[in-house]
């Protein structure tokens, strides 16, 4: 039950930030500017100093609202990923696929998601148990991969990650995707500390969401 709720809550979201930061203060104020702005889904990257420290902060601050679920990205090993785990990541992203991660994450009823790019990758994601792959980076492919890959495996659920704008999203979700990651222009106002613009960008891509769902 704790695994489809959360795979639930990843598809209501439909927009996926991605996180990351020079600091571990840059990336919670982005975070938090990012929540204000209407997206609730986060995921925080590994690549963000003290990363474990910055979920575990932002799972307290908004447990009570169960629309927002908090992930950790750029996770490229288990030992990675029971430390985000237990700091109370809720999902777990990679930018490959790591037998030993999807192991972890089966074993505490956490979703996994890896960055696939052939078919080969994602058939054996689906055999470790993966229920969303992420493609990464998708500027390399583009909205129309998504029915060259679902046409041998109907059932994948697919997550773009990289090359997703205002611009094309719609295009993606057309395509079959359940759900987006974006980062770039999203969390650009923020290395200036401008995060009174992140909520504003954020508010654009929450916007554009309604619309496509509506």
């Amino acid at each position: 039950m704790k695994k489809m709720d959360i795979l639930s809550r990843l598809k209501q979201a439909g927009v996926i930030a991605v996180v990351r930061g020079a600091t571990n203060e840059e990336a919670l104020n982005a975070c938090h500017a990012i929540i204000k702005g209407g997206l609730t889904g986060i995921e925080l990257t590994f690549t963000v100093p003290q990363a474990d420290r910055v979920i575990k902060e932002l799972v307290e601050t908004y447990k009570d609202q169960q629309d927002v679920v908090i992930g950790a990205g750029t996770v490229l090993d288990a030992i990675t990923a029971r430390l985000a785990i237990l700091a109370g990541a809720e999902y777990i992203v990679s930018p490959c696929f790591d037998q030993e991660t999807a192991e972890l994450c089966n074993l505490y009823q956490i979703p996994y998601l890896p960055g696939c790019m052939t078919i080969d990758e994602i058939k054996t994601a689906l055999k470790s148990g993966v229920d969303i792959v992420k493609l990464f980076p998708g500027s390399a492919f583009g909205p129309s991969i998504i029915s060259a890959f679902k046409a041998p495996m109907p059932h994948v659920n697919i997550m773009p990650t990289g090359g997703v704008s205002l611009e094309n999203m719609q295009e993606w979700f057309e395509a079959g995707v359940i759900t987006v990651g974006v980062g770039g222009n999203l969390l650009a106002p923020a290395a200036h500390g401008d995060f009174e613009e992140v909520t504003k960008v954020a508010q654009q891509y929450a916007a554009k969401m309604k619309e496509i769902t509506r």
